[in-house]
Order: C-alpha cells, then sequence, then structure tokens
C-alpha cells in the first residue's frame, strides 16, 4: 500500500500547497485595494474562495484513496492510486498559481477600471476548471482500478 498512500499525500499537499499560494497572493491584492476601496473587499473575496476550492479537491481525492487502501494491495491498484493523487496534486497545484495570479492583477485593477472585474472572474473559473480536470482524471483512476483487478502483489 505504499504507492497508494504516496498517491493520498501527494494529492492533499500539492493541492494544498496551490491553494495556500493563491490565497496568499490573492490576499495581498485584497488588502491593498481595500486601502483606497474598501467598499470592494467583499466583492475581491472571490479569488481567495476559489484558491480553497482547490484544497477540498485534494482533501477528497486523499480521502477516496485512503479509503481503499488495504494490506495486499495489487501493485496495478497501487500504481493507479498514485496516479490519481499525482493528477489531482499537480492540477491543483498549477489551477492555485493560476488563481493567485490572476486573482491578484485582477483585484488590483478592477478598482480603477470595474469592467474589469467580469474578466477576471472568467478567468478566475477557467483556472480552476484546470483543477477539476485533475479530480475527474483521478475519479476515473480511482474507479477504474477497483474492477476486473487481478492480483499481483
Amino acid at each position: 500500500p505504499f504507492f497508494g498512500a504516496l498517491g493520498s499525500a501527494i494529492a492533499i499537499i500539492f493541492a494544498v500547497i496551490g491553494a495556500s499560494y493563491g490565497t496568499a497572493k490573492s490576499s495581498g491584492a485584497i488588502f491593498a485595494t481595500g486601502i483606497l476601496k474598501p467598499e470592494r473587499v467583499p466583492q475581491n473575496i472571490l479569488p481567495t474562495i476559489m484558491a480553497q476550492i482547490l484544497s477540498i479537491y485534494g482533501l477528497v481525492t486523499s480521502i477516496l484513496i485512503s479509503n481503499a487502501l488495504v494490506d495486499p494491495l495489487p501493485l496495478y491498484v497501487a500504481f493507479l492510486q498514485l496516479g490519481a493523487g499525482l493528477a489531482v496534486g499537480l492540477t491543483g497545484l498549477t489551477a492555485g498559481f493560476a488563481v493567485g495570479i490572476v486573482g491578484d492583477t485582477g483585484v488590483r485593477a478592477s478598482p480603477q477600471q470595474p469592467r474589469l472585474y467580469t474578466g477576471m472572474v472568467l478567468i478566475l473559473i477557467f483556472s480552476e476548471v484546470l483543477g477539476l480536470y485533475g479530480v475527474i482524471v483521478g475519479i476515473l483512476m480511482l474507479t477504474r482500478s477497483r474492477t476486473g483487478v487481478e492480483a499481483c502483489y
């Protein structure tokens, strides 16, 4: 079960690193622009919320993998669990970087030109979907690991 546990750890660790980067990067911009226009702070929290959703993706995948860990675990299943963890973790990491950079730039620019907020929201949605793609692939890999497995330890 080593590779399965490694996949579980990778899913949560990389997704949380991406989420924390996105949160830190966009929160700095929220505080900086909140001085000039404090009425826009509730509206500008969106990038921070979207960054935290990425950590939930990693948490769900990590729980799914860890619930499937049994003592005699076939090697095929363990490698699929590792692959699912890598898929979710690395897409969460890259999506977190994208959300952080877009959120930082968008939050700093939207007080000067309010029409940029709509563009920022659309780009944030597309950045978040990158993490969702990893979750979909990870879940497909995990469901595939439960069907028709021949024991090879």
